[in-house]
């Protein structure tokens, strides 16, 4: 993995994961340096792409599963095959091994299948399968960021001028390949004119809240306050916060798995009487799985136990830590579901908003 200088800088611009054409690699912003630096990285290899997405360098659902798709499209451009057989092989075992690395939100797998199929189905030698896998991997790029606009213009209708909304994570542009979701649902609603104010959790273990949305909400200049994710509480009781938005890294049929935290945000906004709104394109939707199908992914007890690069101790060595990304909200605990085909509200029923 190399860094692509000659794109670094201290500007929030281009999109957050792309396909350079000039050496077949995929480029995407670090997102572990922000808010401190802004830098793209370059990865050439799949085992590029697995540690990217493992350190968390590429996150969200939506970007995950871009990311999927173009380490398939990778795998094959790097493949030495020359038969059909062997670079179906090569991609299969490519997009296995990525899809392995983060196990709970689905576009991860989602893409790696969407890139596989059609060029299964549609690819006649190596080279046209080649190009077949590149050319819809481009294309899920170039929907992410349609689908979040349409998500984005259906939120933003929920938004009233002068309303302060707490979110929590990342589901903005560093979440997708531009735009955002949650994020998309307020930049939407500040392009109609609205004078929004964000209330942004900080987001144990990662801190994404503090780290990228609150950078990412204070280069767009929208009005940005961070508190710490106990204090939430707090402000929806003193009824400063009047709205609740969050994005979505799977939804069930009676559940939305969203980064550990989210759960508690919704009991808090139902004892207070808070819209909860959860916005997430539809291919996040997994109506086919029970919740208990759905592994939350434990991440390392050193991300509680020491605190940022210099590695102070933040916990006694040897304590015990539990560390989970994720948690899941039930949906009588949800307001509205919003999605690019428009606003759901309950009873929520999954295949109504697949057809739309």
């Amino acid at each position: 993995m190399k860094t692509d200088k000659n794109l670094s800088g201290n500007s929030f611009a281009g999109r957050t994961i792309d396909w350079d054409d000039s050496d077949s690699s995929v480029v995407m912003v670090d997102q572990t340096l922000l808010p401190a630096e802004y830098k793209i990285i370059r990865c050439k290899t799949i085992s590029e792409i697995c540690e990217a997405i493992l350190n968390l360098r590429i996150r969200g659902a939506p970007a995950l599963g871009v990311c999927g798709a173009f380490g398939v499209a990778l795998s094959a451009a790097r493949s030495s095959a020359d038969t059909v057989e062997g670079l179906i092989k090569d991609m299969t075992v490519a997009g296995e091994t990525i899809k392995k690395t983060r196990p709970t939100a689905i576009n991860l797998s989602r893409g790696v299948d969407r890139v596989l199929l059609i060029s299964e189905e549609e690819g006649y030698d190596p080279k046209q399968m080649r190009s077949i896998a590149l050319l819809e991997a481009k294309k899920m790029a170039e929907e992410d960021v349609e689908l979040n606009k349409k998500i984005g213009k259906n939120g933003a209708k929920l938004l009233k001028d002068g309303d302060v909304v707490l979110t929590h994570c990342n589901a903005g542009k560093m979440a997708c390949v531009d735009w955002g979701t949650a994020l998309g649902v307020i930049r939407s609603a500040v392009a109609d004119g609205k004078k929004i104010t964000v209330v942004a959790c900080e987001t144990r273990p990662l801190n994404q809240g503090s780290r990228i949305t609150a950078w990412e909400l204070f280069n767009d200049k929208i009005p940005v306050h961070l508190i710490t994710d106990s204090a939430a509480g707090f402000f929806m009781a003193t009824g400063t916060i009047n709205k609740v938005i969050v994005g979505a890294d799977r939804i069930t049929q009676s559940s939305v798995f969203n980064k550990i935290g989210t759960y508690s945000l919704s009991v808090l906004a139902k004892e207070h009487n808070i819209p909860f709104y959860v916005a997430a394109p539809v291919s996040t939707i997994d109506a086919e799985n029970f919740d208990e199908a759905v592994p939350i992914e434990m991440r390392s007890e050193d991300e509680i136990r020491y605190i940022g690069k210099a590695k102070e101790l933040n916990a006694p060595l040897g304590v015990s830590i539990k560390n989970p990304a994720f948690d899941l909200t039930p949906m009588e605990n949800i307001s509205a579901l919003i999605t690019e085909n428009g606003v759901f509200y309950p009873p929520i029923l999954m295949d109504e908003i697949i057809l739309g």
